[in-house]
């Protein structure tokens, strides 16, 4: 069997949008042919995680807290009707996307994408999150490593990013010119806007992504020429 895989985007432009018509309507100030077909990624990072005592949990399956229903009213009203919508296998992701729906936004069952999972920390997970930022992040300063540090039995961010990658081309090929919601992770996102904006792992984490933030990608592609990201919002806050 051949893969086939989608040729190497370039970053188009890139602008935070800080106001809601941006990231609701989805129109961009610059310039989209007619004959472009655009898919639209909407990523929303899971609601607060409020039981991890401190520690680090990458794949540990902890729940997460959807009590602010002020904040699901938001999304509700900014993400898409008829979109895709898909989920990493942890159920804070499922939660999330479920709040959302019941504040008012239906949709089909969200599918289930493992490699959209935050990045897994091995042996670190259950252990103090300052006590490995003071032995592994300190020289660092902008995640618990650096990106090509591998926790033991875990995976770098690196490796995470590449499994991330590999699933935006996946569901982007098969959901072309769609909306694709994706409730994920702080960790996947910054490595959706990494790939998008073509950077190497270590610059990909300098991205903020907070509980609930809303980040939106376009993929486009017109026949003849490369096919392009544009970053349309990054780390939206869903202040009503």
């Amino acid at each position: 069997m051949t893969l086939r895989l989608l040729p190497r985007p370039q970053a188009l432009d890139y602008k935070v949008a800080m106001n809601e018509s941006v990231a609701h309507h989805a129109r961009p100030t610059h310039h989209t042919p007619k004959t472009a077909r655009v898919t639209r990624w909407w990523w929303v990072r899971h609601a607060p995680v409020t039981v991890d005592q401190g520690c680090i949990y990458g794949h540990i399956d902890l729940p997460c807290d959807v009590s602010d229903a002020d904040c699901f009213a938001v999304l509700a009203r900014r993400l898409p009707r008829d979109a895709v919508w898909v989920t990493s296998h942890l159920q804070r992701t499922k939660q999330t996307a479920a709040a959302i729906a019941a504040a008012g936004l239906a949709f089909d069952a969200a599918a289930e994408e493992r490699d959209f999972a935050e990045q897994h920390f091995g042996e670190w997970q259950g252990r103090n999150r300052a006590e490995v930022f003071a032995l592994h992040g300190a020289d660092h300063g902008l995640w618990l490593a650096p990106a090509d540090f591998r926790p033991p039995g875990g995976e770098s961010f690196t490796e995470m990013m590449a499994r991330v990658t590999g699933a935006i081309e996946r569901w982007t090929r098969r959901h072309p010119g769609r909306d694709i919601v994706a409730v994920a992770h702080g960790g996947t996102i910054r490595a959706a806007l990494g790939h998008a904006l073509g950077l190497a792992p270590s610059r990909a984490l300098a991205f903020e992504s907070g509980n609930c933030a809303l980040t939106r990608l376009d993929y486009i592609e017109d026949d003849g020429k490369a096919p392009a990201w544009r970053i349309v919002a990054v780390n939206l806050l869903p202040v009503p």
